[in-house]
C-alpha cells in the first residue's frame, strides 16, 4: 500500500422506532403512511431494499450495474428493525447479512457490519445494569444474525458518558463511533484515540468528519457524487488525514432524500477507481493502526442536542421545526414518569423472580438470546427455572416481559420530536401500559393510578389534546383485553368459513371446540376460554358478544376485532357478495384484471340503481343493496352518479315502490323532505 494511501469509511445507522402493538405482537396500520400500511413498510420500500439493490446507472439513463452498497460501507442496524426485515422483508433482509459476509472476505475477516444497543435508548440516562443489559442484547442479537463477534458499536444519538463506554469495553467491544465534538484533543489524520475507563480498561474512538456528514445528510453532496468524493479524497494525490470517516442516518438514502442510494452507490464507485484510495470499515483499519494517544471524553454528549443529552429529559430547545413556538415541557415528566414507572416494575421482578431464577438478573440479560426469537423462548425458560411448573413457567415469562417493557419504553424516539402526541411517545405509553398489566393484581391498579397522576404533568402543544394522562387514557390502555379480541375475531373468521388456525395474530393461538374458543397466548402459555355469539349486523359490521370464564360479557363490534382479523371477515365477505351480486361477465373482468374490483362493483352498482323498475322493485333493490354492502366492505365512498340516478329512479316509484325502496334510500343518505 502506497504511503500516500488514504482509507474511506462510509457509515451507515439503519434505525425505525419499534412499531408493534404489545399486546398482538404485529405493527398495526399506520394511515400518516399511506399509502404504504405502516413507516416499516414504506421505508422499506424507499430506502433499505433500494440501499442493498442501487441502480448504477449507463448511457443513454439505462442501468449499467445493481449493486448492493452494504457490501462497501461500515454499517448498524436496529435489532428491532432486523426483527421486522426478517419476518416482512426477506430478501432484504438476507442481503444485508450477505454484504457483512462478503465485506469480511474482502477485508481479513472484519465484517462491515456493528452491533447496537439491542433498544435505541440513551444510554447515559439509564443505570448501569440497563446499560449491561441493553449491550448484551444487542451483541446477543449481532451474534444470531451475523454468525461472528461484534467488534464495534454504535451508540444510539452516540449518547455517551464514561459508565456507557467502560460497559462496552467490559463486554468486549473494541470501538465505537463518535461526533467530533464528543472528545477533546482528537488524534491527527483522522486516527482512533484510546479512551481508557475508569475501571483501567480500553476502547478505541473513531471520530466521524462533522462537515462532510452533515452536508450529506443536510446539504449538496446527495446531489453531486462528483463533489463528494472530492470532499472526502481531494486531488489526485490523497494528502491529510490517513482516515476519512462519514456517519450518516442509513435513511438519508432514498426515504430522507429520493434515490440517495444512487448517488451513495456513484460515490463509492468513483473512489473505488481511485488508486490510493482504500475502501474499508472502522475494524480492518483498527487492526492495522490501533489508537497510541488517549482522548478525553466529553460527558455526557450526543451527536444530536447540543446540550449534551437534554433532548431526552428536559426543554432544552433542541427539536425538530426550531421555529414552530412550540413547547417540549412534555419531556421531563414523561421521562420522570417513566424512570419511576421502570423502578416500580424492577422491584417487582425482585421480589419474585428471586423465587423463579438462581440468578434473576443475569436470567433476564440472558433473556437476550431469545428475546427476539418466538419459538426458543419456552425452552429457554424451562432452563432456568428452579422448579419446573407450568404456573412458575408462565409467570416467569410474564416477569421477563415486563422487564422487556421496562427497557423498550425508554427507547429515544419518544423524547426526540416536537410533541407527545405524536406516534413515538405514544409507542413509549403503550409499552408502558403492557408492563403495568403484566404486573398483575393487586398492585397494577396502584401502579396505573400514580403513573397517570405522573402524566397528567405532560402537556400537549395541541390543547384539544390535554396531556399524557388523556393521551394514556383515550388512545392508549385497551378497552378489551386482546385476549377477547382475538376470540371474537377468531369465532368471526369460522363463521365466514376461513379457518380460525389459520388466521391468527403472531402472540395468540387459537381454536374452536364445540361453543367455546380456546385462546392461548404464545409468549406465556396463559389458555383462556370464551364463548362467542355473533348477533345480525350489516354486511360491512359485526356484532359480537364474549363471554369468558367468569360470566364476565364484552360486547364487540368490526372495528373491534385485530386489524387482520378484520381484513379476513371483510375478505370472505367480499367473495361471498361478489360471487352472489356481480354478473358472470363483471367477475370475468374482475379475474383476468382488466380493471379494479371497487371499480367493477362501483360500476354496477350504479347500473343496478338505474335498473330499479316498480313491477321488480323488491328484486332490484335486493341486487342494489347487496353492492352497496359490498362496496362498503371495499371501503368506498357511495358514488355520485349512483345517488344522482337513485333520485331520478325515486321520483317515478309510486308510493308502494317508495316503502319497498326506502331503506336503500336512507343507506344512499336521502331522508324525508
Amino acid at each position: 500500500m502506497s504511503a500516500h494511501t488514504r482509507s474511506v469509511v462510509i457509515h451507515g445507522h439503519f434505525y425505525q422506532p419499534p412499531r408493534e402493538n404489545p399486546w398482538l405482537d404485529e405493527v398495526e396500520s399506520e394511515p400518516s403512511a399511506a399509502p404504504f400500511h405502516d413507516w416499516n413498510q414504506r421505508i422499506e420500500r424507499e430506502c433499505y431494499r433500494a440501499v442493498v439493490a442501487a441502480r448504477v446507472p449507463g448511457r443513454e439513463g439505462r442501468i449499467a450495474r445493481i449493486v448492493n452498497t452494504l457490501d462497501w460501507i461500515s454499517f448498524n442496524v436496529g435489532p428491532t428493525l432486523m426483527e421486522w426485515l426478517e419476518r416482512e422483508a426477506h430478501d432484504t433482509y438476507h442481503a444485508i447479512l450477505g454484504a457483512d459476509r462478503r465485506s469480511a472476505e474482502r477485508l481479513g475477516g472484519h465484517g462491515n457490519a456493528i452491533a447496537m444497543p439491542y433498544h435505541h435508548t440513551i444510554l447515559p440516562l439509564s443505570s448501569r445494569r440497563d446499560k449491561v443489559t441493553e449491550v448484551r442484547w444487542g451483541m446477543e442479537n449481532f451474534r444470531r444474525r451475523f454468525r461472528r463477534e461484534p467488534e464495534g458499536m454504535w451508540l444510539p444519538e452516540t449518547a455517551v458518558d464514561h459508565e456507557t463506554l467502560d460497559v462496552l469495553a467490559a463486554e468486549g467491544i473494541r470501538f465505537t463511533v463518535l461526533a467530533p465534538h464528543q472528545v477533546t484533543h482528537p488524534p491527527a489524520g483522522g486516527l482512533p484515540g484510546r479512551y481508557r475507563t475508569s475501571s483501567g480498561r480500553e476502547l478505541a474512538i473513531f471520530l466521524y468528519f462533522g462537515s462532510i456528514s452533515h452536508d450529506i445528510g443536510f446539504g449538496p453532496l446527495l446531489k453531486d457524487a462528483a463533489t463528494w468524493a472530492e470532499r472526502m479524497v481531494p486531488g489526485p494525490e490523497p494528502l491529510g488525514p490517513d482516515l476519512v470517516s462519514v456517519a450518516t442516518d442509513g435513511e438519508t438514502y432514498g426515504h430522507h432524500h429520493a434515490f440517495g442510494e444512487m448517488a451513495l452507490a456513484a460515490v463509492l464507485e468513483r473512489l473505488g477507481r481511485r488508486p490510493n484510495v482504500k475502501i474499508e470499515n472502522f475494524a480492518s483499519f483498527l487492526a492495522r493502526h490501533p489508537p497510541t494517544e488517549d482522548i478525553t471524553l466529553v460527558s455526557p454528549s450526543s451527536w444530536s442536542c447540543a446540550h449534551g443529552i437534554e433532548r431526552w429529559r428536559s426543554d432544552c430547545g433542541c427539536k425538530m421545526v426550531p421555529t414552530d413556538g412550540s413547547h417540549q415541557r412534555w419531556r421531563a415528566p414523561l421521562r420522570q414518569a417513566v424512570d419511576w414507572l421502570a423502578g416500580e416494575f424492577h422491584l417487582v421482578y425482585e421480589r419474585e423472580a428471586a423465587g423463579l431464577f438462581a440468578e434473576p438478573w443475569s436470567v433476564r440479560d440472558a433473556f437476550g438470546q431469545v428475546v427476539s426469537d418466538r419459538v426458543d423462548r419456552h425452552e429457554f425458560v424451562a432452563g432456568v427455572l428452579k422448579e419446573p411448573s407450568d404456573e412458575r413457567r408462565m409467570r416467569a415469562f410474564e416477569l421477563l416481559e415486563m422487564e422487556h417493557d421496562a427497557l423498550r419504553m425508554f427507547t429515544s424516539c419518544g423524547w426526540f420530536f416536537d410533541d407527545i402526541a405524536r406516534i413515538e411517545p405514544r409507542q413509549v405509553l403503550r409499552y408502558a401500559a403492557h408492563g403495568i398489566e403484566l404486573v398483575g393484581t393487586p398492585h397494577a391498579e396502584r401502579l396505573e393510578r400514580e403513573f397517570l397522576s405522573q402524566l397528567a404533568k405532560a402537556p400537549s402543544n395541541d390543547q384539544a389534546v390535554g396531556t399524557a394522562h388523556d393521551i394514556y387514557v383515550a388512545q392508549v390502555k385497551p378497552a378489551l383485553p386482546a385476549g377477547v379480541r382475538v376470540a371474537a375475531g377468531c369465532w368471526a373468521a369460522n363463521d365466514v368459513g376461513v379457518d380460525p388456525r389459520h388466521c391468527g395474530v403472531p402472540a395468540y393461538r387459537t381454536d374452536i371446540d364445540g361453543a367455546s374458543v380456546s385462546v392461548v397466548h404464545c409468549p406465556t402459555g396463559r389458555r383462556a376460554e370464551y364463548t362467542v355469539s355473533l348477533g345480525a349486523a350489516g354486511a360491512a359490521e359485526l356484532s359480537a358478544t364474549v363471554e369468558a370464564a367468569d360470566a364476565t360479557q364484552f360486547h364487540l363490534t368490526m372495528s373491534d376485532l385485530t386489524e387482520h382479523h378484520r381484513a379476513v371477515v371483510a375478505s370472505a365477505r367480499r367473495a361471498a357478495l361478489a360471487e352472489r351480486w356481480l354478473a358472470a361477465d363483471e367477475q370475468a373482468v374482475v379475474a383476468r384484471g382488466d380493471a379494479r374490483f371497487e371499480g367493477v362493483v362501483r360500476h354496477a352498482l350504479v347500473a343496478a340503481v338505474e335498473s330499479v323498475h316498480e313491477a321488480t322493485v323488491a328484486d332490484d333493490v335486493e341486487r342494489a343493496t347487496g353492492l352497496l354492502d359490498l362496496l362498503e366492505l371495499c371501503g368506498v365512498k357511495i358514488p355520485f352518479d349512483a345517488q344522482t340516478r337513485f333520485a331520478r329512479v325515486w321520483s317515478r316509484l309510486t308510493a308502494n315502490g317508495r316503502r319497498v325502496a326506502a331503506p336503500f334510500a336512507h343507506r344512499l343518505g336521502f331522508g324525508q323532505e
